[in-house]
């Protein structure tokens, strides 16, 4: 029995989380890298941009008290100089951050973040800063692949503001530490019930027989704990988003198990007959054909589905990236910061191999690439009215998978939800409130109130304009004198009211990736391509 519980999670790829020896990935070291937090901080004279569909408003002065906003001043207009007299008073001890001509949008909430994996060389550290770097300062780890208590010492510490990381939410993968198979619906109550008493802030579901799946959704639900679902295709069949939705599941990842409600000419997947699941090129590249096989949309079927969802305040976490180079291989592949920012072992990890989860180029060409550009302008279409429609979608990336860097890949999610349709201050709310709403953390983040906790971002230029200027590498941009420039990159990132410069933590990433380069002798080639002598 152990031995076929294993194999159930080694066909879902879950095993790949953990390196080959079985050992959880290293923690984040215990050091002070932050400023504060201080008896009184005052942000002086930025433009916020917050997560309430509000317009753009400065310059602003903001004050935050240890670790929560006390109150946001309008100081002055566009055209006219900053009235001193409008300006709240620096107390003694205080501290002031002069951020005018800069932009504050609240702080940022990846609702799919895994803490790297022994097997791909991304240890806590590495992933942590490039997450703070672009204004992280708050994940869901889906799953817990180093383990539950691995994962919310992490959270503990982070809480503490002992380690330089985001703060935490810890999800259990479904069946974690169960000798056993779940096989009846009290094994199901049991193990929920467990989990809970383990400290544990949710369940992240792949699939099981629907009697296991209403029992532990429904005990979940009771403790008060929440869930998400990565819809696998080896139960999608009896078991889709509605299924889990009208039980009570709080949101969905990526879009698996959407299309198959969306059915009406057929039960399942068009798969060809030689198709394996354990073949990943079989697994993805088909799935590029799966939206084109529902209902098309504005359709009655299509009509439903949402409407229905809708009225379970369900949540879509569509996680668009982590899927981008299925549609365009070489642009993921070539993206400019795996030179300086990715690991050895994440690079040789995202390479075809048959045994690396998410590393399925066997054979990707234009036929894959149509099929998948198709397939993302299908779902783009559900994404975006469903927003439209008052639904809420979220910012997840689901990075350290499929060329997608830890960091950079939630910049890249919010083009992609711009690419959607989202007006740039919906991608901003889905990035923030929205993030914080499916975790149940809106009362404290999220936004930037009055009594909410002080998590910001500050950037020196636009976002709204170009939202490539909250990457690491910021925005090319050439100047009258024909220079051609690097501007923006995240400036500060403020967590529990502590500051943190985002580039000092960029720079200690591209620190630590020379250094396991020049250990290992190690140097970026392209597959197939032979490194230079």
């Amino acid at each position: 029995m152990r031995n076929l519980y294993k194999w159930t999670a080694l066909a879902l790829g879950l095993f790949l989380h953990i390196n080959a020896a079985g050992q959880a990935t290293k923690k984040a070291p215990e050091i002070k890298e932050g400023d504060g937090p201080y008896n009184q901080l005052i942000i002086r004279g930025a433009t916020l941009i917050n997560s309430t569909l509000s317009p753009p408003i400065g310059p602003v002065d903001i004050v935050v008290e240890k670790n929560r906003i006390v109150s946001i001043t309008t100081v002055g207009n566009t055209t006219l100089p900053i009235d001193p007299k409008r300006r709240p008073a620096l107390k003694a001890g205080g501290k002031e951050l002069q951020a005018e001509g800069m932009y504050l949008l609240p702080g940022f909430v990846d609702t799919h973040a895994h803490i790297g994996g022994g097997s791909k060389g991304a240890h806590a550290e590495y992933v942590f800063k490039l997450w703070m770097a672009h204004g992280v300062t708050t994940i869901a780890e889906p799953g817990s692949m180093n383990g539950l208590e691995w994962t919310l010492d992490q959270k503990e510490k982070s809480s503490k503001n002992l380690i330089t990381a985001p703060r935490i939410k810890a999800y259990s993968r479904f069946g974690l530490g169960s000798n056993d198979p779940i096989s009846t619906p009290e094994q199901a109550r049991q193990w929920v019930r467990n989990n809970a008493k383990a400290g544990s802030d949710g369940i992240k579901f792949f699939g099981a027989a629907p009697e296991i799946m209403t029992a532990a959704l429904d005990e979940n639900k009771k403790l008060g704990l929440r869930s998400m679902m990565h819809h696998s295709q080896t139960d999608v069949g009896r078991w889709n988003v509605m299924n889990s939705a009208r039980a009570g599941l709080n949101s969905m990842e990526h879009w698996y198990g959407l299309p198959e409600a969306l059915f009406t000419d057929r039960t399942v997947q068009n798969y060809s007959l030689d198709y394996n699941y354990t073949n990943e090129q079989d697994r993805f590249g088909e799935a590029g054909t799966l939206w084109k096989q529902a209902a098309p949309p504005f359709s009655d079927r299509w009509n439903k589905v949402m409407n229905e969802l809708l009225s379970l305040d369900f949540t879509l976490s569509p996680t668009l990236n982590i899927y981008e180079a299925n549609r365009d291989l070489m642009r993921a592949r070539r993206a400019e910061w795996h030179e300086d920012y990715t690991m050895p072992q994440v690079w040789s990890f995202y390479a075809p191999s048959w045994n690396s989860h998410g590393s399925y180029w066997h054979s990707w060409g234009t036929e894959q690439e149509i099929q998948w550009k198709e397939n993302y302008r299908l779902w783009m279409a559900f994404i975006n009215e469903y927003k439209n429609r008052g639904g809420r979608v979220t910012t997840g990336t689901d990075a350290g998978f499929i060329y997608e860097l830890y960091g950079f890949a939630f910049v890249r999610e919010l083009e992609l939800l711009r690419e959607a349709g989202f007006h740039p201050l919906e991608v901003i709310k889905s990035a923030t409130l929205n993030g914080a709403e499916s975790l149940g953390l809106d009362k404290e983040l999220g936004s930037v109130e009055v009594g909410k906790l002080a998590d910001f971002v500050l950037v020196e230029e636009n976002p709204l304009k170009n939202l490539q200027v909250l990457y690491g590498t910021g925005a090319i941009k050439l100047t009258k004198e024909n220079k051609i420039t690097r501007v923006g990159g995240v400036k500060y990132t403020i967590k529990d009211g502590i500051i943190y410069d985002a580039k000092k933590l960029l720079a200690d990433v591209k620190r630590l990736v020379e250094e396991d380069k020049a250990a290992a002798g190690f140097k970026i080639t392209q597959p197939g391509v032979e490194p230079k002598k």
